[in-house]
């Protein structure tokens, strides 16, 4: 979706840089020096306009978390979001990421949240699918040991071949649910949404949900 240009968007950035990492890469294996302490870290790739992570953060003080998106003009959102959370346990990098082990070191993640991932329809671009089996085991590298793999998708073909490349990775299905909100859920990741998952919600779309395990 193209986004709408922001007037004095850098500036409004680094008014907002004290929640932003510049360098992620050089923090490699060291994330715990950014948060100041050594409690788990999450990660969520493709934050958006920060509602989700942004809640995450301020329910759960106990745990770390990060957001990456690439596009500057909706991260800058998630940084107002987080400005206004006040709260010291959540970081955004601005990137879109190829290779996991390039940020983080192996076992460095406890948990990853993939919501509403483009779904990059053509089948010639099955290989760009944030849940493609590659991916999906670059995310395994840098997971701790009984870390998960969380996704949410509204587009019921992009969560039919995800259920695919998770058995051709030989992933561990820990939950999943073709209507997360339905009134016989009873899955926690119903209780804290994003942006996409109210606006699909409310025109009574199924949201679809897996949650996956490293072997």
């Amino acid at each position: 979706m193209r986004q709408r240009r922001v007037k004095n968007l850098d500036e409004k950035l680094h008014a907002l840089s004290s929640h932003m990492i510049d360098n992620p890469k050089e923090y490699r294996g060291r994330w715990n020096e950014v948060f100041g302490n050594d409690n788990p870290i999450f990660l969520e790739i493709g934050c958006g306009k920060g509602q989700f992570i942004s809640a995450c953060a301020e329910n759960n003080p106990g745990r770390n978390y990060i957001g990456i998106e690439g596009q500057s003009v909706v991260l800058l959102r998630a940084l107002e979001k987080a400005e206004a959370l006040g709260t010291d346990n959540l970081i955004f990098i601005c990137d879109f990421v190829q290779d996991m082990e390039d940020y983080f070191t192996p076992g460095e993640l406890s948990g990853i949240f993939l919501n509403f991932s483009d779904p990059w329809p053509k089948a010639r671009h099955n290989k760009r699918r944030l849940t493609y089996r590659g991916r999906l085991e670059n995310y395994v590298r840098v997971l701790q040991n009984g870390g998960c793999i969380e996704i949410k998708t509204d587009n019921d073909a992009l969560f039919d071949f995800t259920l695919e490349e998770i058995a051709a990775a030989e992933l561990l299905t820990v939950e999943k649910t073709y209507d997360l909100h339905s009134a016989e859920s009873t899955f926690s990741a119903k209780e804290i949404t994003t942006e996409y998952e109210d606006k699909f919600r409310g025109m009574g779309k199924n949201i679809n949900y897996v949650k996956v395990r490293g072997r």
